[in-house]
């Protein structure tokens, strides 16, 4: 036997199985890569990061020095970057599986200027394709992320410090459809970034709303509000003014839901304090509101309730015009003209003290009263005092005055301020009692209208009707000697 052309042999089948087999493995890594680059392209089109305790630290009101002496914080000394949030944001700007990826920045700081310059000393502004720094809802940061960029919030990842009650920013974004990573510490560690973007990866083939991905790297699912479901809460702050309101509900981390006026069931009928129950909707600006609201009944019948019209001054005016001693008031706007002579309002005080410099003293002592009346007419009795209806009014004729007319010696004093401080219209105050006691109203500019008990008014009040509109009454004039 040749044993060297059977060696021969033995080397070339070798070598052909090899050449198979490196064939084989090729194709076996090609087919991997293939599917690991199928698998890495599953990368969200726009990535969104909070600033204060996600990518830097310190928050920045902390900086509270810096404030008082209006300097601004230098980057990498005053402000750092979380050490892997910066090798995260040097990778991604490197790693070709991010090319078609947007980034972003999402925060509702009130250093609003400062965050601006930081990301500039940080070179991280050619870096970001989007900017969202404005105090406010996170919910409205998403919402213009959305329009300005033309992805839907399935398609965003969001990394996040606060993760849920009053300040929170995950929960609230993540009922959007965004996942959201809850980084309490910032990203401190790379396993925060690699882990997030293994859950999206897997979350991204469902993409269930209120997925959050939480600080140990597991997944929780908020459950969403139940359109139907009915919450329970009192009316904490209103503002008459702009029509809304918070309402104050749930645990002590819940944050105040938002209600406007047009959602109430008897229009600005309302008080701080009132019990009510809702429901969630999301507002044409994309934040939660209350709907459906429906005011909880009271111990108090609604028979033994009023409505009337009010309007609020501040004092010391107030208490002039409670005390009868201001029998005119001037303005120079329209308030009163809508209303007849006899009309019954109530009167509000306010919650400031208006800054005339105590001119009203000097008319006053014009007309002979000494420090302890005049000091007398400024009180209000005890108990009585700021943000309560006081006393009930009837109004007589309102008429435009001239300069030389407010001038009048004898009209000064019935307004309590001089000609040159008063309004050109001028409404007469018939007559003024104070309630039997007084009642909590929020305040509002103009007329506006709240309920109180009836047995809180002074007798021989409303004969006409419960809207405070007696004008065939008979009444007495005011008196007062300015030559018209």
């Amino acid at each position: 036997m040749n044993y060297g052309l059977c060696s021969l042999a033995l080397f070339s089948t070798l070598l052909r199985a090899s050449s198979f087999s490196s064939s084989v493995l090729r194709n076996s890594v090609a087919s991997t890569y293939a599917t690991t680059s199928t698998s890495l392209s599953s990368v969200p089109s726009l990535i969104v990061f909070d600033l204060d305790n996600t990518l830097w630290s310190p928050e920045l009101y902390q900086l509270r020095t810096l404030a008082r002496n209006n300097q601004y914080p230098v980057a990498h000394e005053d402000v750092k970057l979380f050490p892997a949030a910066r090798d995260m944001i040097v990778q991604m700007k490197k790693d070709e599986k991010f090319a078609n990826t947007k980034f972003a920045v999402a925060s509702r700081t009130k250093s609003v200027d400062w965050a601006h310059d930081l990301l500039g000393q940080f070179d991280l502004r050619e870096w970001l394709d989007y900017i969202e720094i404005f105090p406010g809802d996170k919910k409205q940061h998403f919402n213009n992320l959305k329009r300005n960029s033309g992805i839907d919030f399935e398609e965003m990842l969001f990394f996040d410090d606060a993760r849920d009650g009053k300040y929170g920013n995950c929960e609230p974004v993540s009922s959007l459809g965004v996942l959201s990573v809850h980084c309490p510490n910032g990203i401190y560690e790379e396993s925060i970034w690699t882990n997030a973007m293994s859950q999206y990866k897997e979350w991204s083939a469902h993409k269930t709303p209120g997925t959050i991905v939480e600080w140990d790297g597991s997944v929780t699912t908020v459950k969403p509000t139940v359109p139907s479901e009915r919450f329970k809460g009192s009316v904490k702050y209103i503002n008459r003014g702009k029509r809304f309101g918070f309402i104050q509900y749930g645990g002590r981390g819940t944050k105040d839901m938002f209600f406007h006026f047009n959602d109430l069931p008897y229009g600005d009928n309302i008080a701080e304090g009132d019990e009510l129950t809702f429901t969630v909707a999301t507002s044409r600006n994309g934040k939660d509101a209350a709907s459906n609201i429906e005011i909880s009944k009271s111990d108090t019948d609604e028979s033994d309730l009023v409505n009337m019209h009010v309007f609020s001054m501040n004092l010391p005016f107030a208490a002039l015009l409670s005390n009868g001693y201001k029998t005119l008031e001037t303005r120079n706007g329209t308030m009163f003209t809508p209303y007849q002579s006899g009309t019954q309002m109530l009167l509000h005080v306010g919650q400031r003290v208006y800054p005339d410099g105590d001119r009203h003293i000097d008319v006053m002592k014009s007309g002979g009263l000494d420090d302890d009346e005049i000091k007398a007419l400024k009180s209000l009795p005890k108990g009585f005092g700021k943000g309560s209806v006081v006393a009930i009014v009837e109004l007589g004729e309102t008429f435009e005055t001239t300069l030389e007319q407010r001038c009048d010696p004898d009209f000064q004093r019935s307004v309590a301020a001089f000609g040159a401080d008063s309004g050109m219209r001028a409404t007469e105050i018939r007559r003024v009692e104070y309630l039997k006691r007084p009642v909590k109203v929020s305040g509002s500019g103009g007329v506006f209208k709240a309920s109180i008990p009836k047995s809180v008014l002074p007798d021989g009040w409303l004969d006409a009707d419960s809207d405070g509109d007696s004008s065939d009454k008979k009444t007495n004039k005011v008196y007062y000697s300015a030559t018209f």
